[in-house]
């Protein structure tokens, strides 16, 4: 390789590719380097030729070739040839087969489900908030939306770009450093989901098996509320995930949100905590105002641990904020917008809780065997 082809290589090796988030050069993605009469020119090859990440990644090219070499370099974009996506979708998968799924048993991805007895206790604001947080702290993080008829993780995140299809393979889009996937990104406008089990159990599947997670550290699973189809589906899928309950304070939801928590049980999912969302009001001198009332969580806490024998804890009590409810809308999670909120604060320190959490022992044990 020649002194200029070095030098091309190790200074791509600074760009990122957006959606499958490792360098270009490690995908294949670089092809001829050339010095012509006007400088240098470089082939970038694309996974496909509408990939939405495509302007970024010629812009990011374009950048590091210039700071290096200055104003010679010209950038030519051209698509992997069949062969070479192929190879590159093997390079993905490693010693997984097509179509199988990554987060059995011996995964070292830990897995959380966020639950509710029922709808508007704010659980997918939560889940979003959760998921940018951990993402902020630099951990790997995939997510979920898992409420087919009621997905709403993309507008909560600001979320428009859709999925890159790589004939069987998804690449999911990225944002906030966090990779997601919805059903509402294969629908048109807001169309709804009218499925039945079956329906709802394939596309939870192709949702594991399709989509390239790569290597993630936490994977947050948005369910839908109540005990139906997707949460079976779920607990037979993912076996190490851990749930975490959604409730409020008024014990008419706390009664509904511990059945969330028992059924979980019956499909084998530890239950990792609970949390109380919606908790108080804080006033204009900080004061504490219970508009709908307290102890939901902390019953539903004690309801279950009385179950299963072991103590659950009551997470997080996340108040009443009209700025969580603005970001939500608005598609910029509160956790980046406002650090100072008082419900920012609180999602921020459930989020370092489930970080500190330990892998499934059945993971640990298999890591430590294969080392």
């Amino acid at each position: 390789m020649s002194e200029i082809n070095s030098r091309v290589i190790k200074t791509l090796s600074q760009v990122i590719d957006p959606e499958l988030r490792r360098p270009i050069t490690e995908l294949g993605m670089v092809g001829e380097i050339a010095e012509t009469s006007s400088g240098i020119s470089v082939a970038i090859k694309l996974t496909v030729s509408h990939c939405p990440a495509a302007e970024q990644i010629e812009t990011n090219v374009s950048k590091v070739l210039i700071a290096e070499f200055g104003d010679v370099v010209t950038v030519q974009m051209q698509v992997m040839t069949a062969d070479e996506l192929n190879e590159l979708k093997a390079q993905l998968r490693g010693s997984l087969e097509p179509k199988s799924n990554p987060f059995t048993a011996g995964t070292s991805t830990r897995i959380f489900l966020f639950g509710s007895g029922k709808g508007g206790v704010g659980k997918s604001t939560v889940t979003a908030n959760v998921a940018v947080a951990l993402a902020s702290q630099g951990y790997e993080v995939g997510l979920i939306d898992a409420d087919i008829f009621g997905f709403s993780i993309p507008g909560q995140l600001g979320l428009t770009a859709k999925p890159t299809r790589l004939d069987d393979m998804i690449l999911p889009p990225v944002i906030h450093g966090v990779k997601v996937i919805s059903i509402g990104m294969f629908l048109p406008s807001n169309e709804p989901v009218a499925w039945r089990g079956p329906m709802l159990h394939k596309a939870i599947e192709q949702f594991l098996t399709d989509v390239y997670w790569g290597s993630l550290d936490f994977l947050l699973i948005d369910m839908p509320p109540g005990t139906g189809d997707v949460a079976i589906s779920v607990g037979q899928l993912l076996p190490t995930a851990k749930s975490i309950v959604i409730t409020t304070p008024q014990m008419s939801a706390a009664i509904v949100a511990e059945r969330s928590g028992s059924a979980g049980l019956k499909t084998g999912q530890e239950i990792f905590g609970v949390v109380e969302n919606s908790s108080y009001l804080l006033d204009a001198v900080g004061k504490k105002l219970e508009i709908y009332g307290s102890g939901g969580g902390l019953e539903v806490a004690r309801s279950l641990s009385e179950r299963t024998g072991t103590a659950i804890p009551l997470l997080a009590q996340i108040p009443i904020s009209p700025a969580l409810s603005a970001a939500s809308d608005a598609g910029m999670p509160l956790v980046l917008s406002n650090t100072t909120d008082p419900a920012s604060q609180a999602i921020s320190a459930l989020a370092v809780a489930i970080a500190k959490d330990k892998l499934p022992m059945t993971s640990r044990t298999l890591n430590v065997k294969l080392s």
